[in-house]
């Protein structure tokens, strides 16, 4: 029986230290972030896709309370903890850092990362980080994204089976 890696659920800080381990044994460090409520194979091809790009992928969680800011009161469906371990099973996915700002841009400054994976949906001027990666020399990706799959839309339909 293969012995399990330690889950890699980190503080800012920590996270910093380990995109550093990766750099210093001349590895590239991946950034990815996205709140990741109710898991779906978009997500995994998503995340599988951005591993891809590097040694090491570091996904960034949006906190239980930035979500709300950002999606309403009633999500997270899923709390933060419960969402980095799903995450952290996940073969491509090496770390978790839980932030809790409205942006991942303090995280994005502290890892340093050498290359910023956003969804495609995203226009190239509007993905968080971009200046701190393109200003050390990384690149930001924009991933495709699997059409057909999206936590908003799960969410509607369980909604309304429940109510019909």
């Amino acid at each position: 029986m293969k012995p399990q890696a330690p889950l890699r659920l980190l503080s800012r800080d920590e996270a910093a230290a380990f995109a550093g381990e990766i750099r210093s044994a001349g590895g590239t460090l991946v950034f990815t972030n996205g709140v990741f409520d109710l898991l779906h194979p978009g997500h995994v091809r998503y995340l599988q896709d951005a591993r891809a790009l590097g040694s090491a992928l570091v996904v960034g969680l949006n906190s239980d309370r930035s979500v709300r800011a950002i999606k309403g009161p009633d999500r997270p469906i899923n709390p933060e903890h419960e969402r980095a371990e799903v995450l952290l099973g996940l073969a491509c996915v090496d770390a978790v850092v839980i932030f809790d700002d409205a942006t991942p841009q303090a995280v994005i400054g502290a890892l340093q990362p050498d290359v910023l994976a956003k969804g495609a949906d995203w226009a190239i001027e509007q993905i968080v980080g971009r200046d701190v990666v393109e200003g050390r020399g990384g690149r930001v990706v924009r991933v495709t994204l699997s059409p057909g799959h999206s936590t908003s839309e799960l969410i509607k339909q369980v909604r309304a089976s429940r109510s019909g």
